[in-house]
């Protein structure tokens, strides 16, 4: 392309990425990343923060600028990028600061999967031994794009949307400790039922407005999706949306997304899901089972990304709480590097966290125990779940209630969601 437009787009990018003065710190090891010889690839849904995450590690690194090459694939200036333009773009970095160390330069290039050819102009830079950070926002990136090119070279950080810590360091209200006094507790519970109802994208709270929720759907479902697919059937491919939205924290069948959105084979169903999936707005639960052929034929259950989007886009005749709270327990404990299934047997546990092929917890949760059958069934369902995995701990994620109670499997701890989405990892209740 244009060698001074591409001068001009690297000049803009470079000022609008450096004029950033603060931001909050993300819940994640940097240390891992700032030093690894590996290419940190950061993926995540669109709009979730990982430009910022760039900015948080070029900071983190103490680098000066001219050994700082920054590139932004999401731009609409961008349409006759080539390949031999990614040699451009290093030759005008030079131009521009006259460094002659490479050694010291730091690649940070944003939305990669943009530009044609990322995968061999980030093998040359490796191989070079440069330190490289890329971010996108489809889940192919570390998939089948760049399992060819990148085997042995990457790095994963999977960014998300905000935590409920993070959210608090977002408006300054993070706690100092893990001992609250009556009054900080109604306050922190004024805060997650904010969370709740806002979800945890960063511009959502900055602005203080849910409706840029709906402006991200359609930028992911048009350009993260539809274009990135050339999908034609585009109606059918909003209607598996909507009922996804719709029923957040409930199980699915492949025949029942034909019949609501009138596709044509099943086959075609399993491929929009796995779009959005792929975009980060959708993951699948499985039933845990022994048999993996088992886990495979089983219905899953759905979970999205944001409790907000969930309020936004889904059509709920009522707001369900439960669903809503179970998803934003989801959300929490994806964040692990565990597998999360659900357990179905004579009854039901939301939760099981599984660890290199064990069961390591059970978890239900559900808005509150104050209804005798609740209770009866959300403690059936946990005791059941701990008795087939021989577990002598579980757990049961309610709104505000809090109790200890000593079954006949083992020890069950009711937490509050506020609290539990506070714990340090690795801390136990």
């Amino acid at each position: 392309m244009d060698k001074n437009i591409l001068l001009s787009i690297i000049t803009d990018q470079r000022d609008n990425f450096f004029s950033i003065k603060k931001l909050i710190k993300r819940d994640i090891n940097y240390l891992t990343y700032t030093t690894t010889g590996q290419i940190v690839v950061i993926t995540g849904a669109r709009r979730c923060g990982k430009s910022s995450l760039l900015w948080l590690l070029y900071r983190k690194m103490e680098l000066e600028q001219e050994n700082c090459i920054y590139f932004n694939g999401d731009d609409e200036r961008l349409q006759d990028f080539s390949p031999i333009d990614f040699s451009q773009i290093l030759e005008l970095h030079q131009s521009m600061f006259n460094t002659t160390d490479e050694n010291k330069r730091v690649y940070f290039f944003d939305e990669i999967q943009n530009l044609y050819g990322w995968e061999k102009f980030l093998t040359r830079l490796y191989e070079k031994g440069n330190k490289i950070f890329v971010t996108g926002s489809s889940a192919n990136l570390l998939s089948s794009e760049i399992a060819s090119s990148l085997t042995g070279r990457y790095m994963e950080l999977s960014l998300n949307p905000f935590s409920f810590s993070e959210y608090l360091r977002f408006i300054d209200k993070e706690p100092k400790n893990s001992f609250y006094t009556t009054k900080e507790k109604g306050s922190l519970i004024a805060h997650w039922e904010n969370y709740f109802q806002m979800g945890g994208f960063p511009l959502v709270h900055k602005e203080k407005n849910t409706n840029i929720l709906q402006e991200y759907y359609q930028a992911i479902l048009y350009r993260d999706i539809v274009a990135r697919y050339k999908i034609n059937q585009i109606e059918e491919l909003k209607r598996i949306g909507l009922f996804l939205f719709s029923n957040t924290a409930k199980l699915f069948s492949y025949k029942t997304l034909q019949n609501i959105s009138g596709l044509g084979s099943l086959s075609t169903v399993k491929r929009f899901l796995e779009y959005w999936e792929n975009a980060f707005m959708f993951f699948y639960v499985k039933k845990y089972d022994f048999s993996l052929k088992k886990q495979l034929l089983n219905s899953r259950k759905v979970y999205a990304i944001d409790t907000g989007l969930v309020r936004q886009i889904g059509f709920h005749f009522s707001e369900d709480r439960g669903r809503l709270l179970e998803n934003q327990i989801f959300n929490c404990l994806k964040r692990g590097n565990s597998d999360i299934y659900y357990h179905r047997e004579k009854r039901e546990c939301d939760f099981l966290i599984v660890d290199r092929g064990k069961v390591i917890s059970a978890i239900q949760v559900t808005v509150s125990l104050y209804d005798p059958s609740t209770r009866k069934r959300e403690l059936q369902g946990l005791e059941e779940a701990m008795l087939s995995y021989g577990l002598t701990v579980g757990y049961i994620i309610t709104e505000n209630e809090e109790e200890t109670l000593q079954g006949s499997t083992g020890t069950i701890n009711i937490i509050p969601a506020w609290k539990w989405l506070l714990r340090k990892d690795g801390e136990d209740f």
